[in-house]
């Protein structure tokens, strides 16, 4: 049974792979698949997209422009479903802040974690960090990442939202188009689909052979999984927009909004390094360079991400695209886990996002911000929620009670002080302690205890003699 399957499976997804395709983006499941993979990060970018351009008055067609240019680069770079996201304390900042940060000083503090994202990753200094970083402690950077999306996920389904200013409103109406109905539903037929995420155990009972009633069920599954339902979750989202507003049609304008060099001066460059970019460099560096790196291993044990790779490609992309005003942007280990969840297995899911952007971005400009304001609250809620869980559930791999000790503490410390440098620094603290419990005090003190105890046993032993 497994090499009938193996002929039949494989060959049909090379035949509808062109040859001259690069390797990176070549399928390595269907087209739906990917094609649903694709949208499995969005619930974090259109929120604070669309919090940034009403706030800040971000340039969507420079925001949509460079990020999909990174996507498309990102993908043929990779060969993963490596995502782009904001950079979210920078954003925060500069939506919270009174009065909000320009985009100046939002592009200023880009530039600056850039700058030591490309330094540690052109020196070496972060593939030396990620060698030896302990494992317990990076995976709880990822849980408490996993169980922040969660959490947010769970408001922006349960609460109105107001993405201005960040806060949650009243409880979200059972009925209307951004409903808690609707939002119930889209998470029923998500789980439906896709269940809990790809099961291995499924494959090996498929090839060890079982009863017709379990094939049956397997056949079902693979029905449903080959459903590209967040991609079809999100479409509906879209049609929501236009029937919650429709006075958007008379809105839209074709055309892309005029990309121009933003001018940043030395006061830009003080605020936002300060204020913005210093809390953004260590969640650079641990969410989006070590913590992707790690789950990248985790979901492609053969195509794990280099950290040298992953920091120089953020230090780059963002070096390129604020000096026209685009979003500072990183490489997310909760959009890696959202895209994977949702069949993503190529740099093809992450290539088909880009293009997808750059056309909304050539095609409605600016004007794309009124869709985007109508979107269901609640759908975005659903899609993140997803990836939040597949986050957190990379750190089911600790085993032992020493190593869950530190994990946890390290995601309770993040989660409390809503910083993840924090829980890194106490979980780097409390591994050190408990491996130094571990430590033969003899090698300190220098007593010899061990070797005068040899040596009096030795004694006795020949007076025995």
């Amino acid at each position: 049974m497994t090499s009938t399957t193996e002929t039949t499976t494989t060959p049909l997804l090379r035949h509808h792979t062109p040859r001259w395709l690069p390797s990176t983006i070549k399928l390595k499941t269907t087209l739906s698949s990917e094609l649903s993979g694709a949208v499995g990060d969005l619930g974090t970018y259109i929120p604070i997209v669309l919090a940034l351009s009403l706030v800040n008055n971000l340039n969507l067609t420079t925001t949509l422009t460079f990020t999909a240019l990174y996507n498309i680069v990102t993908g043929l770079l990779f060969g993963l479903p490596m995502p782009v996201q904001p950079m979210k304390s920078i954003a925060a900042v500069a939506i919270s802040e009174s009065p909000p940060l320009t985009i100046p000083q939002i592009s200023a503090a880009g530039l600056a974690v850039a700058a030591v994202l490309l330094v540690l990753g052109s020196t070496g200094l972060m593939s030396i960090l990620y060698k030896y970083l302990p494992l317990p402690v990076v995976r709880g950077v990822q849980l408490s990442q996993g169980l922040s999306f969660s959490f947010s996920a769970i408001k922006y389904i349960r609460f109105q939202q107001n993405l201005a200013t960040s806060k949650s409103g009243d409880q979200r109406p059972w009925i209307g188009l951004d409903g808690l109905i609707v939002a119930l539903a889209a998470l029923g037929f998500l789980v439906l689909t896709t269940g809990a995420g790809v099961d291995h155990v499924s494959q090996e009972q498929e090839q060890q052979g079982v009863n017709d009633r379990r094939n049956r069920v397997q056949h079902r599954l693979k029905i449903l999984s080959a459903i590209p339902s967040a991609l079809i979750v999100f479409l509906f989202g879209l049609l929501i927009c236009f029937l919650r507003d429709p006075s958007i049609f008379k809105d839209l304008k074709f055309g892309p909004s005029k990309i121009s060099v933003v001018r940043i001066t030395w006061e830009d460059l003080k605020i936002g390094f300060l204020r913005a970019a210093i809390p953004q460099i260590p969640l650079s560096i641990l969410n989006s360079v070590i913590a992707v790196c790690k789950l990248s291993g985790d979901l492609f044990p053969d195509k794990e991400a280099s950290a040298m790779k992953v920091s120089v490609s953020v230090g780059v992309m963002n070096f390129v695209g604020c000096w026209f005003g685009a979003m500072p942007c990183c490489h997310g280990a909760g959009g890696l886990a959202g895209q994977y969840r949702f069949g993503g297995r190529s740099g093809a899911s992450v290539v088909f996002l880009g293009v997808g952007k750059l056309v909304l971005a050539l095609i409605f400009g600016n004007s794309f911000g009124r869709i985007l304001g109508q979107f269901p609250i609640g759908i975005l809620g659903v899609l993140l929620l997803f990836a939040g869980i597949e986050l957190a559930m990379a750190s089911k791999d600790m085993n032992t009670k020493q190593e869950s000790f530190v994990m946890f503490v390290c995601a309770a410390v993040s989660l409390t002080g809503s910083s993840a440098a924090l829980g890194f620094f106490v979980g780097i603290v409390l591994y050190l302690l408990l491996k130094l419990r571990e430590v033969d005090c003899d090698c300190f003190f220098g007593f010899g205890t061990s070797n005068n105890t040899k040596s009096s046993l030795d004694e006795e032993s020949s007076l025995i003699g």
